[in-house]
């Protein structure tokens, strides 16, 4: 049995100004962590799900770069709308918000 209903990742990794990447920190991963932090929270759902920081996720041109697990979906989620949205696809309704997934064959 998992520890968490669900585990996600959202991107933080900062690169310099002149990579051709980008970064997602610079797209503003910083504070759609902290708001889907908060919104956990606020659902009641701390223990259940869980929210981290992480590194690199190598989905930079994509970025904000987010990962779902058990269901490895990722997403990129460019406003606290969109993180709305996914946490309520996800959590209240179980489903995915397709929409926002990120298409790595189409992308790359």
């Amino acid at each position: 049995m998992p520890r968490f209903q669900k585990h996600i990742f959202i991107c933080n990794n900062k690169r310099t100004k002149d990579d051709p990447r980008g970064s997602c920190s610079e797209r503003g991963s910083d504070d759609l962590l902290d708001h889907a932090k908060k919104r956990i929270h606020e659902l009641g759902l701390k223990g259940k799900i869980r929210i981290n920081k992480a590194g690199c996720l190598d989905a930079c041109t994509h970025g904000p770069a987010m990962v779902v697990y058990p269901d490895d979906v990722w997403y990129s989620p460019k406003t606290k709308n969109d993180i709305e949205m996914i946490l309520e696809s996800l959590i209240q309704n179980n489903n995915l918000a397709e929409e926002l997934i990120i298409d790595f064959e189409k992308n790359s």
